[in-house]
């Protein structure tokens, strides 16, 4: 139900929320939200039973309302040239998110016409109106690329990519990163150099070893340093690298870095158990079982900034082929509860999933995110303590498959609301 005298729409429920004390870390609030502006216009504690001036939709025990999740690492596919719709469009990618609770997210720039200039991204940036979700899109740097003339993140490959945006060498990545002095730059650390002396190795992970992130984040927060940049390292996938980011804190540099879902929950002893183990196969690869430990304790003590899926979507021949790229969008907010029965705090999942990505979003686009306080952006994720088996065919992705099909979550997706639009996603 919709107040239609004023336009407004009341939620009431247990909120996830940056202002909640104590070991729940929740709050029973009621959050209005105004359908034209999009936006939460009033928080307010709730009682424990609805009053005559019930909310919309009022949600009781085992259900959990989270500022809507962000995921900052997103490959929608979609450009001018239309080469990659197959795989995924903005508007597929946008129901694949809200499938798995995600109300924004982060779009890179690896497109067969990428965003470069101007013109490139605000060409892109109209295409991706077509998503149901809001997207903030990465303009890319190459060796020959200059800065936007208005704000926008960055995306620096440090090695091949789509396109000519990628680096050969450390000393054309730091002529290229001296003309973006002051921004925000994201990195796929992986040393050229190191790909380049291992391409013959016989198995994709050998291929792209462990020492080519290390080296790679090594440089990444170096130039970053020396060009007041402010870098994040996409996709951490070692152990190694972890180490380097917090040296690199430890001396002050303002890194962050982000970690996929198939980099917590797989390593190579383990992928073996899925049933098309090659699928599998990303850049960086999956790794050791100790590196996976050490990633997922890092993000139990807070050390993980974003949870960021790296949704990177092919068709299925495609994977048969051998193609490196694994679809997330469908499983991001079921995820979540691997991470609590893992031991991850709904604190440090709040932060790493939807406050830190949320004000990333914030500097860029024209609202705030990651919190559910008056004057942020209406966008919601409702999580529900209820066992979820991955199956293939309620998939919303266009790649039509998953990492986690057949495994089982201990919770779900129950809605996803968007800028006051609310999109149940399960029977209740």
């Amino acid at each position: 139900m919709i107040t239609r005298a004023t336009q407004r729409i009341a939620i009431e429920g247990q909120v996830v929320s940056h202002r909640a004390v104590g070991e729940n870390e929740t709050l029973r609030q009621r959050i209005e939200i105004d359908l034209a502006s999009g936006r939460i216009v009033s928080v307010e504690d709730a009682g424990d039973s609805p009053s005559a001036t019930a909310a919309d939709l009022v949600l009781g025990e085992g259900y959990w309302i989270f500022p809507g999740l962000v995921d900052l690492h997103v490959h929608a596919r979609e450009d001018t040239t239309s080469l990659q719709c197959y795989k995924e469009s903005f508007e597929t990618a946008g129901l694949a998110a809200i499938h798995g609770g995600v109300t924004a997210f982060a779009d890179m720039p690896n497109n067969p016409r990428p965003p470069v200039d101007d013109d490139s991204y605000g060409v892109k940036r109209e295409i991706a109106r077509r998503c149901p979700v809001d997207v903030l899109l990465y303009a890319g740097i190459g060796p020959r690329t200059r800065p936007l003339s208005f704000p926008a993140p960055y995306k620096a490959y440090m090695g091949p990519s789509v396109g000519d945006l990628y680096f050969e060498s450390a000393d054309a990545l730091r002529e290229a990163l001296a003309r973006y002095r002051g921004k925000r730059v994201s990195f796929h650390a992986e040393a050229p150099e190191v790909l380049e002396r291992h391409r013959t190795a016989p198995t994709h992970a050998e291929r792209r070893p462990a020492a080519a992130e290390a080296k790679a984040v090594d440089l990444a927060v170096r130039l970053s340093q020396d060009f007041g940049i402010e870098a994040n390292i996409c996709h951490l996938s070692t152990a190694e690298g972890l180490e380097h980011i917090r040296t690199a804190r430890r001396r002050g540099v303002p890194v962050t870095c982000e970690v996929t879902p198939h980099h917590l929950f797989y390593d190579q002893d383990n992928a073996a158990g899925f049933a098309e183990p090659a699928f599998l196969q990303s850049n960086p690869p999956i790794r050791s079982r100790l590196d996976r430990i050490a990633l997922l304790e890092a993000f139990r003590e807070g050390g993980i900034d974003y949870l960021a899926s790296d949704h990177a979507p092919h068709s299925l021949e495609e994977n048969e082929r051998g193609i490196s790229g694994v679809p997330h969008l469908d499983t991001f907010g079921a995820f979540v509860f691997w991470l609590l029965d893992e031991g991850v705090s709904l604190r440090a999942v709040r932060l790493a999933a939807a406050e830190r990505p949320g004000r990333f979003l914030s500097q860029f686009l024209p609202d705030l995110y990651g919190k559910v306080e008056k004057g942020f952006v209406g966008s919601l994720t409702i999580l529900r303590r209820e066992p979820q088996v991955v199956r293939r065919s309620g998939l919303k992705t266009r790649a039509g498959w998953s990492p986690f099909e057949g495994q089982s979550f201990s919770g779900r997706v129950s809605h996803t609301i968007v800028r006051g639009k609310i999109y149940p996603q399960i029977e209740d």
